[in-house]
């Protein structure tokens, strides 16, 4: 029995709509008559951007995923930084077949719902309705909206939303409508270690730093924030903040004393063993949640990944079902234990 926290995936209701677009993003024909996303930077095959749920679910059947939480795949994500009249429209969509998926399947499916960013009014007006769906735990919100404590309190009213609504908050890397992204060019040398890597666990540990080490969270009880991949560097970098404060300002508590807030938790997307460990270690079992991205290779890596890991049997169980239960149990069903098939 697993939760996978972190699953992305790309609705095939929005291609229609994709098609009547006149501007990125959009579908067009090339002229050979093939079909091609493209968004603000760059194109693709446009077969190769829509999820089959079918096949989804027999890939989730084979590594006994037993619910996976749903978020807009990256690149289709460009549909929430588009002007208000134009990204309701499409978020909608979005919202409107996440929530089918869910009630298809249910338990097998949960969601974060996709929102109309440029207008946080409207954002939150769609926020309301898509938790009225079934299967909407919550929403996905870009990371680069809450690298400062003043960038948070401009999102303010989201987060009133969501504490009023007792949601989940999907704080994932990204731009916030208006932007400059990607922050490295997708060809310069070494281009996706960079971006991916660097520049996302940076941002990450950023983030981290305005929940943690500021009062942010304090004004939101009832929500629950989650965040993905461990958090970005703290769990490798906290000694050396430690040792910062200890020597820069005593009098202040030390900064491993401050990342266990109660209503915050990580998933362990992508990262290996001893990653997890150092996970465990500062913030704790019970704050982790198991995540693949959605797709088949990241599965088997990140099961490998946990099982590796020296941490008790007890962490390992929470890690996979427990503590995601216990976020988003609440808020939807879940689906029972299924038996894994072999993969």
């Amino acid at each position: 029995m697993i939760i996978d926290m972190h699953a992305h995936w790309r609705p095939q209701a929005l291609a229609e709509a994709l098609r009547k677009r006149t501007k990125p993003p959009l579908i067009e024909k090339n002229a050979e008559g093939k079909e091609f996303y493209r968004d603000q930077r760059r194109s693709v095959p446009a077969h190769t951007m829509f999820d089959d749920m079918e096949v989804r679910l027999a890939s989730m059947d084979r590594y006994g995923i037993s619910t996976a939480v749903l978020s807009l795949f990256g690149q289709l994500q460009w549909i929430e930084r588009l002007p208000p009249e134009e990204s309701l429209a499409l978020c909608r969509i979005h919202n409107d077949a996440l929530a089918a998926q869910c009630a298809k399947h249910p338990g097998r499916f949960a969601g974060y719902a996709s929102l109309p960013l440029a207008d946080l009014k409207v954002a939150c007006e769609e926020f309301t309705r898509a938790m009225s769906l079934p299967g909407v735990i919550g929403v996905v919100l870009p990371g680069n909206a809450f690298l400062t404590h003043a960038d948070a309190k401009a999102y303010a009213p989201l987060m009133e939303t969501a504490n009023k609504l007792k949601a989940v908050v999907f704080i994932h890397w990204g731009p916030r409508p208006g932007d400059t992204w990607p922050r490295v060019a997708f060809d310069a040398e070494n281009a996706n270690p960079r971006l991916g890597t660097i520049d996302m666990q940076s941002s990450l540990s950023s983030d981290m730093i305005t929940l943690c080490f500021t009062d942010f969270l304090a004004a939101y009880p009832d929500l629950r924030v989650h965040i993905h991949n461990l958090g970005g560097n703290l769990p490798y970098e906290i000694e050396r903040m430690d040792h910062r404060r200890y020597m820069d300002t005593p009098d202040l508590p030390l900064p491993s004393t401050q990342v266990r807030k109660p209503n915050l938790f990580l998933d362990c997307n992508s990262f290996g063993a001893r990653a997890i460990e150092l996970g465990v270690d500062l913030y704790g079992a019970d704050k982790i949640m198991f995540a693949t991205d959605g797709t088949d290779f990241s599965t088997e890596w990140s099961l490998k990944a946990l099982k590796d890991a020296r941490i008790d049997d007890s962490a390992k169980s929470g890690i996979l079902f427990d503590n995601a239960a216990r976020v988003i149990g609440g808020l939807t069903q879940l689906a029972p234990a299924r038996e894994r098939q072999a993969a």
